[in-house]
């Protein structure tokens, strides 16, 4: 049967205003703005052409932000993957509570974070938090998580690690229910029996499509960081720990410099369309469907 093309346009029509409203229309707006020098509330506007992208680089609060912001992503991404990688494994392995579990590992991804955020604080307090308490009971030195330049990210980054493996925990279950049982049975007549050896030559090779997924997930998540940040340390103590979407925020709220802010969310968006086809590019190939 022959496809129409006027039909096939005009199914596609309301999913293409969506896009064109929604994304593509936004994102052209901020990239004409970040070639103005246009503050929040002005009635007019001046053409300044690459300025606000040449004051980027001499800019040493913006080159903290990215550093932190990369750092951040690294250790998020690396620590929901083997922690959610580990807890499916564990859950596959016990089908009586493999409900219960996969429920209270994907609660915090489903929790409003600023929520959860102001509950880490008192968490985290130097003196009546809960961590440091428990620190006390077992003889280690209580630490003043969010005001130590040494332990503010991480600790911003422990709390990114708990609110995102539970995603990762729910994909890999996915992507372990996928794998055939006969491929199982199969390697085991082979004389694969040791879990180790089973799951280095079968189970992580074909988990390389979930594991890309929830890579390119994770890190795109904690690129866009802002929550936790604003709420426990504001960026402090001393830029430690300053993301760019702070930095993005306090330019063009705090600081009204619009035109600077958008110059700032073209190169994040940037960042992200780049980190997304260089995790393609590079693990498609060790990748196996």
């Amino acid at each position: 049967m022959r496809v129409n093309p006027f039909h096939t346009a005009l199914l596609l029509t309301p999913a293409t205003v969506l896009i064109l409203v929604l994304l593509v229309v936004p994102v052209a707006i901020v990239a004409a703005m970040s070639f103005t020098d246009w503050q929040f509330g002005a009635a007019t506007l001046d053409w300044v052409g690459l300025k606000n992208y040449s004051e980027l680089w001499t800019d040493t609060v913006f080159r903290k932000s990215l550093a932190n912001t990369l750092l951040y992503l690294i250790v998020v991404t690396l620590g929901s993957i083997v922690i959610g990688l580990g807890a499916a494994l564990l859950i596959e392995s016990d089908t009586q509570l493999r409900g219960f579990y996969r429920t209270a590992f994907f609660m915090p991804v489903a929790s409003t974070m600023i929520a959860m955020a102001v509950v880490w604080q008192f968490l985290l307090h130097p003196n009546a938090g809960l961590v440091n308490q428990m620190l006390e009971l077992v003889g280690l030195e209580p630490h003043n998580w969010l005001n130590d330049s040494q332990l503010a990210l991480y600790s911003l980054a422990a709390i990114g690690i708990w609110q995102m493996s539970g995603l990762a925990l729910v994909l890999f279950l996915a992507g372990l229910k996928s794998i055939p049982q006969d491929i199982r049975d199969a390697g085991a007549l082979d004389g694969i029996e040791h879990p180790l050896d089973r799951f280095r030559r079968i189970t992580w090779p074909l988990l390389g499509p979930t594991t890309l997924f929830v890579v390119t997930v994770c890190a795109i998540r904690a690129l866009q960081v802002f929550d936790t940040v604003h709420v426990l340390t504001k960026g402090g103590p001393n830029k430690a720990t300053e993301v760019l979407l702070h930095t993005i925020y306090s330019e063009g709220f705090s600081f009204f410099r619009m035109g600077y802010a958008s110059a700032m969310t073209v190169v994040f968006i940037a960042g992200i369309f780049f980190l997304t086809q260089l995790q393609h590019a590079t693990m498609e190939r060790k990748t196996h469907y």
